[in-house]
């Protein structure tokens, strides 16, 4: 998850330019209508599904239900194509680039055409992605509550519905030195109040999660900084949301979503890792789990898959926001996934585990800002949405045949006898190890086989 970019540029500066799609009827993506499922398509064809078919059955499930596709509001509407070296690209042509309430409207209601067009059941915002902030927070509130009455209209219309909802804690000035983690009280209350609304929200627009990303929860030096303060802050934070939460009567799962770096030089939510220890450390494993994105693993140093299995090890991987990056590159850039390997070795994790509900793939993903066309906003969601489509049949077939995992169990078999059942059970003692080393002498060396390990996988692939 990253901020989306607050206005975009336009050649367009007169409000009567945009009259047309304030029209309840008016049709955004022109010459674009429901993808369709055609496995026989050519390479060129890009406009439909080749892989995905929301109703074929899988292991007992629909793909529509193992899969739990979401479209984010930030990247794919908000987003612009700006980045610190370039000016916008991305000129969508009902935006006319202000932080109005018509302009919002606008994103939204296209939004919603563009949700129904592409075939998914879910969508995903920050706060201040769909409402503009206000002057004042009661302006902020007055705001967002007239954007998620025509958010709640669109999904009783189209039957779309909130996977999660966040608040955008990073992005205001007032957070340069973080919210819950911020040395300033004040700061710390103001960030409170906005997710005590954001909160309210998803409940009424019936979220089945809502996530926390700490974007400047972290340090940049630690001269200035007293880490144990704030992270006592950051969990008192957690404990009053939780506390909310029951009041309310929010029945959505808390998420965590893990980030190494950027834009702190060290965050706290570094990786799946770090983030149990914290909820275990504060006694908060039981009231929030992980949303892991796959690049934000990467620039941990781990590979693509390793967070959605270290979280998914302890029952903690409560959804992914499916994306990827440029391990060359070094810093988060958001791309759709398109690796069927990496789609394969995830869709092995959640298969093991049951599926992802509530949580579900939410495409955390922009569009790369030379990726100019409106046509471009769909096949990227294409592409990614087949990717995990092959993952998911490949790794049923893994699963159904069951010869690596066969082979998994057989490299740890010592454990399930003598010695080895002994230390499982956690019934033995250092004095009982060596008399066990004593007897049976030095252990004989079995190899790990990795490469007979990947080429099993690349026989799937």
């Amino acid at each position: 998850m990253s901020s989306f970019a607050p206005t975009s540029t336009s050649a367009n500066t007169s409000s009567t330019s945009y009259a047309e799609f304030d029209k309840e009827d008016v049709e955004f993506f022109k010459g674009i209508s429901r993808i369709p499922y055609k496995p026989d398509a050519g390479p060129t064809e890009s406009l439909v599904y080749k892989h995905y078919n929301a109703s074929q059955v899988v292991l007992g499930r629909t793909m529509e239900e193992w899969l739990r596709f979401s479209v984010c509001f930030w990247h794919t509407f908000r987003g612009t194509g700006a980045d610190p070296f370039g000016f916008p690209t991305l000129i969508r042509p009902w935006d006319d680039g202000s932080n109005s309430l018509e302009n919002a409207r606008r994103r939204l209601r296209a939004s919603f055409e563009f949700f129904t067009k592409l075939g998914v059941k879910y969508w995903t915002f920050h706060d201040r992605d769909i409402a503009p902030e206000g002057g004042t927070l009661s302006e902020s509130n007055k705001n967002l509550d007239e954007i998620v009455d025509l958010a709640e209209q669109l999904q009783k219309k189209t039957g779309v519905k909130l996977l999660w909802a966040t608040c955008n804690l990073f992005s205001h000035p007032r957070y340069m030195n973080g919210a819950s983690t911020n040395p300033d009280a004040q700061v710390f209350a103001y960030a409170g109040a906005q997710v005590k609304k954001g909160l309210e929200v998803a409940q009424r627009l019936g979220a089945e999660n809502f996530v926390f990303w700490g974007g400047r929860e972290g340090f940049h030096s630690i001269l200035n900084t007293n880490i144990r303060a704030e992270l006592d802050h950051m969990a008192t934070f957690f404990r009053l949301a939780v506390a909310y939460k029951k009041k309310l009567g929010f029945k959505g799962v808390f998420l965590i979503e893990p980030k190494p770096k950027e834009p702190a030089k060290h965050q706290y939510d570094y990786d799946a890792m770090t983030v149990i220890g914290f909820l275990r450390t504060y006694g908060l494993e039981n009231e929030v789990k992980l949303n892991i994105e796959p690049n934000h693993t990467t620039l941990a140093g781990h590979a693509y898959e390793h967070d959605i299995v270290v979280a998914s090890a302890y029952n903690m991987l409560g959804s992914v926001d499916a994306n990827t990056g440029s391990p060359d590159l070094g810093w988060d850039t958001d791309q759709f996934p398109m690796d069927v390997r990496n789609a394969t070795v995830v869709m092995q994790v959640i298969l093991k585990q049951g599926g992802l509900q509530p949580g579900g793939l939410n495409f955390d993903c922009k569009v790369r800002r030379e990726s100019t066309n409106l046509e471009d906003m769909f096949i990227s969601h294409i592409g990614a949405m087949d990717t995990f489509a092959r993952g998911l049949k490949n790794a049923a077939r893994i699963l159904e045949d069951g010869i690596i995992v066969r082979h998994v169990e057989d490299r740890y078999s010592s454990y399930k006898s003598g010695i080895g059942a002994k230390i499982e059970a956690g019934n033995t003692t250092l004095e009982e190890l060596e008399e066990y080393v004593q007897t049976h002498g030095e252990p004989q060396r079995i190899s790990g086989q990795q490469e007979h390990y990947e080429n099993m996988l690349n026989f799937y692939l």
